[in-house]
């Protein structure tokens, strides 16, 4: 072969390979452009939750004491148990995930509690039809004391969207006297610019009015300090019993509504400190209030009351009512009081909660409750804890013998 036929033959080689290359470096910049985040416009982030979240949180029950087996039993718990199927959707994990941050600032978290890493986690979840969720900071530091996002915001919310999470709860703790207000805008903005679908719950413990300025900044925002284990009383530290937690809620309804919901913070329904009538009118009053639902005991060993109030369909129907409204105090008298809630399709939730130690003898008109009797109707009783229907007119009046911190809750349907 002479030279010349040489010479040729390598230059279609070698034209050949710079196609190749050419071919493979535009493949990868095609891809580069391809997920690049595309951030989410304002719109796009305020609809994300149009009713109140339902979910798990890991922190009422365990605490620091978290790992990978501990979110995916849940995720299976959930699904097992019937929660997924009544509208639970959310697995989040709390404090105590994270240990560090890299050379380059990237959060780590515990290598010996999640050893495949917290995308292995999401993927888990994901694959159970569930949504992901997880816990920082304002902070440079958590209240336990991890790595917060100060500094970190917007490096933290790409780990988010690369790791495929779903929901991000945002406390305020070592947050070195910033503005509240800015602080979560600053997050705002960051998972907004990381493009994944993400929801924002602010927990300032309300302290400084989240109401007031959390709309369109975050989706939900807790109005006041944690809830304990209990059904009255206060910690030094700022903990409330369940029936102090609603009268701290009890004026906020004007600011709740659909992509803005007051939290009154986690549930803590089977976790043993109240009894099972407790447990039933804590949740009763959750929904009533159109409170997110996140339960917070262990689900992987629940009593059947503890499912059974958990997965009261017709309660949560209660909660998740498109109107997003919140229930109001319409008629108090002492430690007996009626909460009235309107709902789509002109019917009405209303619930007789009795905090007294005594048993309510309840004989009571509805025209007494000022907004049955304003609208002139006659309406079908259901009761949403017995599933059925109680009376067929409110034109008697209602006749129920109501346990010592007990509750009825009822829907009524207007009679055509």
């Amino acid at each position: 072969m002479s030279s010349f036929h040489i010479f040729a033959k390598n230059l279609i080689t070698m034209k050949n390979i710079f196609t190749l290359l050419f071919v493979v470096l535009m493949s990868i910049a095609a891809t580069a452009q391809n997920t690049k985040p595309q951030p989410m416009t304002q719109e796009e982030f305020e609809a994300l939750c149009p009713t109140p979240p339902m979910g798990w949180n890991s922190w009422n029950k365990f605490g620091c004491d978290v790992n990978e087996q501990l979110l995916m039993g849940a995720a299976d718990a959930m699904v097992a148990s019937g929660m997924k199927e009544a509208g639970y959707e959310y697995i989040v994990v709390d404090d105590c995930w994270q240990i560090d941050r890299d050379a380059d600032g990237n959060i780590v978290c515990d290598p010996e509690r999640f050893p495949h890493g917290m995308k292995y986690v999401a993927d888990y979840i994901h694959s159970k039809g569930l949504k992901f969720g997880i816990y920082s900071c304002v902070g440079a530091y958590t209240c336990a004391g991890r790595p917060g996002s100060m500094g970190h915001e917007y490096q933290d919310a790409l780990f988010y969207a690369r790791t495929g999470v779903d929901y991000l709860k945002y406390d305020f703790c070592n947050n070195r006297g910033t503005n509240s207000k800015t602080a979560y805008t600053i997050m705002r903005e960051a998972l907004k610019e990381a493009g994944r679908p993400i929801v924002f719950s602010i927990c300032e413990w309300g302290s400084t009015k989240p109401w007031e300025w959390g709309k369109g900044i975050g989706h939900l925002w807790r109005a006041t300090g944690d809830i304990i284990n209990m059904w009255d009383g206060r910690e030094d530290w700022g903990g409330h019993g369940m029936v102090n937690i609603i009268d701290l809620v009890q004026d906020l309804y004007p600011y709740n509504g659909p992509g803005h919901w007051n939290d009154p913070d986690m549930l803590e329904v089977g976790n043993g400190g109240m009894t099972t009538i407790e447990d039933q009118s804590h949740f009763s009053m959750w929904c009533m209030l159109a409170a997110p639902l996140m339960a917070g005991n262990d689900l992987g060993n629940m009593s059947d009351d503890t499912k059974r109030i958990l997965t009261n369909k017709d309660v949560i129907a209660i909660d998740q009512d498109s109107l997003g409204i919140q229930a109001h105090l319409s008629v108090a008298m002492g430690d007996r009081q009626i909460w009235v809630k309107q709902l789509a399709n002109d019917e009405w939730a209303v619930c007789f909660f009795n905090r007294s130690e005594t048993e309510w003898n309840l004989n009571f008109n509805w025209n007494d409750i000022p907004e049955i009797r304003a609208t002139g109707d006659n309406y079908k009783v259901y009761d949403l804890w017995q599933h059925k229907t109680i009376a067929k007119s409110t034109k008697k009046n209602v006749v129920n013998n109501i346990p010592s911190h007990g509750v009825l809750m009822v829907k009524l349907t207007p009679e055509k």
